[in-house]
C-alpha cells in the first residue's frame, strides 16, 4: 500500500452515508487526500446495517473503487497480540473493531474512524486524526 492509503473504519461510513450533503462528510474530506480500503469486517459491519434497496445502490457505488482487505494469518497473529496487549490491560474491545484495527496493523495502513476511544489503546495503531 502507499502512503496515502487509509483504512476506513465504519463508522466514517455511516457518517458519509447519513448526512445529506455528502460534501460535509469526513470521507468526502479524507477523499482529497487519501486513496480508501475496507476490511472484510466493516464490509460485514455495514451491509448487514443495509435495509433498502437505496442503502444497497449507494454502497456500491461508493464501494466500487475501494480495496476490500481480507482476513490471513498475518492478520490473525496481529489481531491475537493486539488481544493479549489489550487483556492485559483489562482493557479489551470488541472483536469487530479488534480485527479492523488488526487489519489496518498488518497492512501497514492508518484508521480513520469516529471511535477513538476504541482503538486509542492499542500502541502502534496510527488513527487518522480529522476535522
Amino acid at each position: 500500500m502507499d502512503a496515502k492509503t487509509i483504512l476506513l473504519d465504519s463508522s466514517i461510513l455511516i457518517d458519509y452515508f447519513r448526512k445529506r450533503d455528502k460534501s460535509k462528510s469526513v470521507l468526502y474530506k479524507l477523499s482529497n487526500k487519501y486513496n480508501f480500503c475496507l476490511s472484510i469486517i466493516t464490509v460485514f459491519e455495514i451491509k448487514i446495517g443495509i435495509k433498502t434497496e437505496k442503502q444497497s445502490q449507494d454502497y456500491l457505488t461508493l464501494t466500487k473503487n475501494i480495496e476490500i482487505l481480507s482476513i490471513d494469518e498475518e492478520c490473525i497473529n496481529q489481531a491475537v497480540n493486539i488481544y493479549n496487549y489489550l487483556k492485559k490491560q483489562n482493557n479489551l474491545i470488541e472483536l469487530a473493531d479488534l480485527l479492523i484495527a488488526a487489519t489496518a496493523m498488518s497492512n501497514s495502513l492508518p484508521l480513520a474512524t469516529f471511535n477513538i476511544k476504541h482503538f486509542e489503546n492499542i500502541s502502534n495503531l496510527k488513527i487518522i486524526q480529522h476535522s
